[in-house]
């Protein structure tokens, strides 16, 4: 929807608009503006490029048109939308003579546009168009799966949307993300990324705020989105978040502090990883919790029987990698804890610390690492590291408000040691 800056015109009187108009008719609103009185049939002052005659339907691949007839009018507004809600993006010329759509409608939608007008003495006027699009011209489509699943998060969690099948070209991206509507209250500023070809992820400037409720909802269904391919239908998604809970653990100190709403709630003695197994630097969102995980070696790579292997049932294990990096109970090493770093990347601590840990934080939670010798956290691909981007980095990823290629640095490839310990 466009609008224009309305004109200025020259104020003319009730009573002279009554002097010009033959006796018992007025063009004077209740109130005696001429401007408040209700806006005229603008039929004969706008025509539009979509079909009038019954049962004929528009090609959703053409754009929508309406132009102002005439040199006594303008329009002022058009809003144009389909059956379900969905808004049709538009331009409006500077002088009021043409508005034209700038996003694609919907194959077999049935649409209403309002068209707002006003004459050459300021008059409102308005006409009503109502018309259907024909039916999508393949059965192929693009589906979308929004993640997670609908639920309470903490503030740090991003919300996901995988699709179907690839999508490469910038246009094309544009057109789909376009389509994946994200809204919140409190409303904050956020964008998509695309990780890749099927993958997009969404956060905010900054962390979500505590409270915040959110709609993710897929307005694709029927949209061209290239050749022979269209929108499919999405699951919706509602999310609530929860307190703002943020650990940070510094390494060199061997100390975890957990912040509740921004105030400091507890501080725990840790051992994190020590020389060739440093727990990674950076921001990390919890993935999952859970109250017992058998823990190998094997699985990064160590020997059985050889000096560093293990084999060993962890409690209370706080997940924040897909890797195997957890903050999870290791009675084995309460002596080095507060005081050295001794284990295979994880942050370890009491078994009561840990349980602590366990029932204060959940999925979404920000658990942060500051001071290791470790490498920096993955941004994709090992958990979720989006926090770790820069915002204005963040939005070059987006095919709307950046260069929308996205794509995985290289050096972000998923390190896959430590994966546990």
């Amino acid at each position: 929807m466009s609008t224009a800056t309305p004109r200025t015109h020259t104020a003319v009187s009730c009573a002279l608009l009554v002097a010009a108009l033959s006796a018992g008719v007025t063009a004077c609103g209740p109130d005696g503006n001429p401007l408040a009185a209700d806006p005229y049939d603008a039929a004969d002052q706008i025509s539009f490029n979509g079909p009038t005659e019954p049962g004929k339907k528009a090609d959703p691949d053409k754009p929508l048109e309406i132009t102002a007839e005439g040199s006594d009018g303008r329009i002022t507004d058009v809003t144009a939308q389909d059956a379900t809600g969905r808004r049709v993006a538009g331009e409006l010329a500077a002088d009021g003579s043409r508005w034209h759509s700038t996003s694609p409608l919907a194959a077999g939608a049935h649409y209403t546009v309002t068209v707002s007008t006003e004459d050459a003495d300021g008059a409102p006027g308005r006409k009503v168009l109502t018309f259907d699009t024909s039916k999508p011209t393949t059965n192929k489509r693009l589906n979308v799966t929004f993640g997670p699943d609908s639920g309470t998060y903490g503030v740090g969690q991003p919300i996901t949307a995988e699709l179907d099948q690839p999508v490469k070209d910038k246009a094309q991206r544009a057109v789909v993300e376009r389509g994946l509507q994200v809204h919140s209250t409190p409303a904050v500023q956020g964008s998509w990324y695309w990780v890749d070809d099927k993958h997009l992820h969404y956060r905010p400037r900054d962390y979500w705020p505590a409270g915040t409720s959110i709609e993710v909802r897929s307005g694709l269904e029927n949209m061209r989105i290239a050749d022979r391919l269209y929108g499919g239908t999405a699951k919706p998604l509602k999310l609530t978040i929860g307190d703002r809970v943020v650990a940070v653990t510094d390494a060199a100190a061997h100390q975890l502090t957990l912040y509740k709403n921004d105030e400091k709630i507890k501080q725990i003695p840790v051992t994190t990883g020590r020389p060739g197994f440093d727990t990674r630097n950076g921001i990390k969102v919890v993935l999952a919790k859970q109250a017992s995980v058998r823990m190998k070696s094997t699985t990064i790579g160590i020997a059985a029987g050889s000096s560093d292997s293990f084999d060993l049932m962890v409690y209370w294990a706080t997940r924040v990698t897909w890797s195997g990096e957890y903050v999870h109970a290791a009675p084995w090493s309460v002596g080095s804890q507060g005081v050295s770093n001794v284990s295979h990347g994880c942050t370890g601590m009491s078994n009561a610390n840990a349980k602590w840990f366990f029932d204060n934080v959940h999925e979404g939670d920000i658990v942060q690492v500051v001071n290791s010798k470790g490498k920096p956290m993955e941004l994709f691909g090992n958990g979720f590291g989006d926090w770790n981007m820069p915002w204005e980095k963040w939005v070059q990823g987006s095919a709307v408000h950046g260069g929308g290629q996205g794509g995985t640095p290289k050096q972000d490839t998923a390190r896959l040691s430590p994966q546990s310990l």
